[in-house]
C-alpha cells in the first residue's frame, strides 16, 4: 500500500515516524510520501516538503503568510493527485490539514485523521466537517470519544503517542558532562518550536534567570531554528546554557520547568516535572482566540485532569514577576510542588498505557486491507 502524510509541525513528525514505523510492521511493503520532517524521512518517508516552511502559529501570522500557505497547499493537493495513494494520512495541523481532507475525499482517495484537530477547544462545530470528510479518525485524549459522540462520530481512541515516545527514552547518563553542565540543580526553559514563539516568550523567561542564583538554567532549542535566533536572545544572559534537539534529557536532569503551551506540557509532566506554563502571541491573534475558545484552559495537562494541576499564564499574566512567583512556588520545600506532582499522577493514569502508534498503525492497515478485498 502507498501513504500519504501531512504533518505541519515538529510533534507531529515524531509521531508520523512512529506511525510509520508502526504500518511497517502490518505492511512490510508499505511506501511512503510526505509532508513532515527528518524524523519521518528517516523512518522511510520520501520527503517531499519541510515541516518548517508550514509553521505559522496564531491568527496574524497565518493572515500574513496566506499567499505562502496556498502556494504550498496547491503544491500538495497537485503532488497527492500526482501519486494518488492508496490513504492520505492527516496529523493534527488543522487549518492545512482539514483542507487537504477535503480535497482528498472530492477526489476518492480514503483519509484517516491521526492526532484529531482541536476542535474542541474553539469553532467545535468544524467536528460535522470531520465526519463529512474523514473516512476514519484516530484520537489520542481521553476525552475527544465523548466529544465526537454528540455529533454522531464514532472515532478510534488509540492512546496517546508521546507515552510511545517516552517508553522508547533512554536517558543519557553522559548528559550533564557532554553539555558542560555542573552539579548545580538544572530549570529548564522549552520555549517552543517555532520562531514567534521563541521571541515572544523566551525573553520572559531570561528575566527570570536572575531571581535563581543558586539554579542553573538551560534552554532546549531545536535544529528547525538558526542559531543566531538563540544567541541573540541569550547574549545579555550568559550564564544561561541551551542543548540542542535533547528535551527529554534535559527534563530528566532538571527540578523544574518552564514550558510553552502545547505538547510540551504534556511530556514535562508525564517526566515527572513540575512546570510553569507560558503562552505569549501577538495582541490581535489574542484578542481573536479570547473571543473563541470554549475551553477553560490552554495547557494539555488540565484539560485531561479537567481542573488546574499546572500554573498557566497567559499573555499578559506572562510577566517576569508572575513567572518569577509561580516558578519558586513549585521548587522543592514548597507545598505547590507535591500538589503538581500529585496533579500529573491523576493525568498520567488518565493516559492509560504506551502503544498508541502501533495501534493505529494497525488499524489503517487493516481497514485499507478489508477494502481491498
Amino acid at each position: 500500500m502507498n501513504y500519504y502524510l501531512i504533518a505541519g509541525e515538529r510533534s507531529g513528525d515524531l509521531h508520523g515516524a512512529n506511525l510509520i514505523r508502526a504500518i511497517h510492521h502490518h505492511d512490510s511493503s508499505a511506501q511512503f510520501r510526505a509532508y513532515g520532517g527528518e524524523q519521518m524521512e528517516a523512518a522511510g518517508a520520501v520527503l517531499v516538503r519541510h515541516y518548517r516552511e508550514m509553521a505559522f502559529m496564531g491568527f496574524l501570522e497565518v493572515a500574513k503568510n496566506l499567499g505562502t500557505i496556498r502556494r504550498i497547499m496547491r503544491e500538495c493537493q497537485a503532488d497527492l493527485l500526482a501519486h494518488r495513494p492508496d490513504a492520505l494520512i492527516l496529523i493534527d495541523y488543522a487549518g492545512f490539514n482539514l483542507r487537504m481532507a477535503r480535497f482528498a475525499k472530492k477526489h476518492g482517495i480514503r483519509v484517516f485523521y491521526y492526532i484529531s484537530p482541536k476542535v474542541w477547544a474553539w469553532n467545535q462545530r468544524r467536528a460535522l466537517k470531520i465526519k463529512a470528510t474523514v473516512d476514519k479518525l484516530f484520537t489520542i485524549l481521553p476525552f475527544e470519544t465523548e466529544f465526537f459522540a454528540k455529533y454522531d462520530y464514532k472515532v478510534d481512541y488509540v492512546g496517546n503517542p508521546l507515552l510511545d515516545a517516552l517508553a522508547e527514552f533512554q536517558p543519557d547518563p553522559a548528559f550533564r558532562s557532554t553539555n558542560d553542565l555542573g552539579n548545580e540543580p538544572i530549570i529548564a526553559l522549552l520555549p517552543g518550536s517555532r520562531h514567534q514563539e521563541i521571541t515572544s516568550i523566551l525573553p520572559v523567561m531570561l528575566q527570570v534567570t536572575r531571581q535563581f542564583p543558586d539554579y542553573q538554567f538551560v534552554v532546549g532549542t531545536v535544529s528547525n531554528l538558526p542559531k543566531e535566533l538563540y544567541a541573540n536572545l541569550l547574549a545579555s544572559y550568559p550564564s544561561v546554557k541551551r542543548v540542542e534537539d535533547a528535551a527529554y534529557d534535559l527534563l530528566h536532569v532538571s527540578t523544574a520547568a518552564l514550558v510553552t503551551s502545547g505538547t510540551a506540557t504534556l511530556e514535562t509532566a508525564l517526566l515527572n516535572i513540575p512546570q510553569v506554563v507560558c503562552y505569549k502571541t501577538t495582541g490581535i491573534s489574542y484578542a481573536i482566540a479570547k473571543r473563541l475558545i470554549a475551553v477553560p484552559f490552554i495547557s494539555l495537562v488540565n484539560l485531561i485532569a479537567d481542573r488546574e494541576v499546572v500554573k498557566e499564564l497567559i499573555q499578559n499574566d506572562l510577566t517576569p514577576e508572575r513567572t518569577t512567583t509561580e516558578l519558586r512556588a513549585i521548587l522543592p520545600g514548597n507545598s505547590g510542588r507535591d500538589v503538581q506532582l500529585a496533579g500529573y499522577a491523576d493525568v498520567q493514569q488518565k493516559m492509560g498505557e504506551p502503544g498508541a502508534s502501533e495501534r493505529a498503525g494497525q488499524l489503517m492497515v487493516a481497514d485499507l486491507q478489508k477494502l481491498a478485498s
